[in-house]
């Protein structure tokens, strides 16, 4: 399947090329199983900042490229990680639904390793199975136990490649499906007692193996982390994006990609995606950027959700021009936003609209004033 078949393309394919530049540009010492440098995979994550990178004249890298930002967020925080992923020990991404957990943890193993599809989605349906092995019972029938029959999860085969698993929500788990990632990352190796007396009893870790797990702090007390496996991961919480302007230039990347695989043009303009933002920035902290005290919502108002919406205001403005305005559409689409969780969510975004939002509209905001005016419609859709 070509990549215009696909609605996602995995990191390692869509940015092949700076994958590929990269490499031969930073010819410094790499950590074992490494395609990149330390240093380079801090590039490929948060770009080069608009410098063309060059290499050495006569390589492949000496025509040069401008690397693009792909996750924003703090250069420490992306550094840590890739130090603790270079010095062979696990990795747990944490925070707030929608802080792009995932999205680093793709990136940084993309670039680790060139693969993110070693990858385990945790539920409570999850089995030991899927983070060990399994068996191809045919074959286990047919021949008896042997490596053959034997069926690798994506962790034990990140395990024997020298790459990088991913296991996604870890605390949506198990406990005891938890813990059997204990002996794994102290031990590095998975026994298999069914081919005790063979030399694949014991499968052990390759130079490069690391894990990436990530969990949402609203999850936290799904299935809580033992002690033991705890001391097996170093902890970076990932937070929401500082600045107003890198988070409107996000949505506005995000939302315009994702209209177009929807196969339409692009036309939410600046004013709309910066009255989203702002709104979702006042109801995430609790305050405006005025300093105005505002109700939060109980629901978690993500950079993500904030996609989500200005993802439908500009597929409704593609194929549904006819009905009006697109910042008239707005609070219909916040309210949906908010109100997932907990009705009275409701009740709390009305009380920010006859806060911040008539406040700014006396002030003589023209796009404050216009959302003032849909107060009626938001409170007759509660």
């Amino acid at each position: 399947m070509s990549r215009t078949d696909r609605q996602l393309v995995p990191p390692e394919e869509l940015h092949a090329a700076e994958l590929a530049f990269l490499a031969a540009h930073d010819g410094g010492p790499r950590p074992p199983g490494w395609l990149l440098t330390p240093q380079a995979v801090v590039t490929f994550v948060l770009g080069s900042g608009g410098e063309r990178l060059t290499g050495p004249k006569g390589g492949k890298a000496a025509q040069g490229m401008v690397i693009g930002q792909k996750f924003v967020g703090d250069r420490a925080l992306v550094e840590r990680c890739v130090v603790t992923l270079a010095g062979e020990r696990g990795l747990l991404l944490v925070g707030e639904p929608g802080t792009a957990k995932s999205m680093l943890s793709e990136l940084l193993a993309a670039a680790v390793c060139g693969t993110s599809a070693l990858t385990v989605q945790g539920t409570a349906g999850t089995t030991e199975d899927q983070l060990k092995y399994g068996w191809n019972y045919a074959l286990l029938l047919a021949k008896g136990p042997n490596r053959e029959a034997l069926v690798p999860s994506p962790v034990l085969t990140a395990m024997t490649e020298g790459r990088v698993a991913r296991v996604e929500e870890i605390t949506r788990c198990l406990p005891e499906v938890q813990d059997a990632l204990v002996s794994l990352l102290s031990e590095r190796r998975v026994a298999v007692p069914e081919l005790a007396g063979t030399e694949d009893a014991q499968l052990h870790a390759a130079p490069g193996f690391t894990l990436i797990a990530t969990a949402n702090l609203r999850d936290k007390g799904v299935s809580e982390m033992s002690s033991a496996l705890k001391r097996r991961f170093n902890f970076e919480t990932v937070g929401p994006i500082g600045s107003l302007e890198e988070e409107v230039a996000l949505v506005r990347s995000q939302s315009s990609a994702a209209v177009e695989r929807a196969g339409a043009p692009y036309s939410v303009d600046d004013a709309v995606l910066e009255a989203l933002v702002t709104a979702f920035r006042d109801l995430r902290l609790g305050r405006s950027t005025e300093g105005w005290e505002v109700e939060r919502p109980s629901t978690v108002l993500s950079t993500a959700e904030a996609v989500s919406v200005a993802t439908s205001l500009g597929v409704a403005a593609a194929y549904l021009p006819q009905s009006g305005d697109l910042l008239a559409r707005l609070p219909g689409q916040l309210l949906g936003a908010v109100r997932k969780d907990d009705p009275a969510d409701a009740d709390r975004l009305l009380g920010y609209w006859d806060g911040p939002v008539r406040r700014r509209a006396e002030q003589g905001a023209a796009t404050w004033r216009t959302l003032w005016d849909q107060r009626g419609d938001l409170e007759g859709s509660r």
